[in-house]
């Protein structure tokens, strides 16, 4: 059995591929009812973006809106490869990291 490529290993043309793979799974799985399955194929999307996106464009101490969650804010305190380190401004002040793909950036 040949292992995965890890997406940090892989090129910008592998990842695009692996995305649209992943999201030909995952509408398959949405159509069949495979909740949990879709779920899984829609983070993995989340982590391959992540690795094509630029990492340096993202700063401490700024605030992006979070995809998907409209009015919800990350405020990122530090950068660990593609993912932003911080707290969500409305949240319990809990430091997590999010993928950087999860991250739109204000207007």
């Amino acid at each position: 059995m040949q292992q995965e490529k890890r997406y940090s290993d892989m090129t910008e043309q592998e990842l695009r591929q692996e995305i649209s793979k992943l999201q030909e799974k995952a509408r398959k799985a949405e159509q069949m009812g495979m909740v949990s399955e879709f779920a899984v194929l829609e983070r993995k999307v989340l982590m391959a973006k992540a690795y094509i996106m630029d990492p340096s464009t993202f700063k401490s101490g700024e605030i992006y809106e979070i995809e998907g969650a409209p009015g919800e804010y990350f405020k990122i305190d530090y950068m660990n490869g593609v993912f932003a380190w911080g707290y969500r401004t409305k949240g319990d002040g809990t430091q997590e990291a999010l993928p950087i793909s999860l991250l739109k950036w204000l207007k």
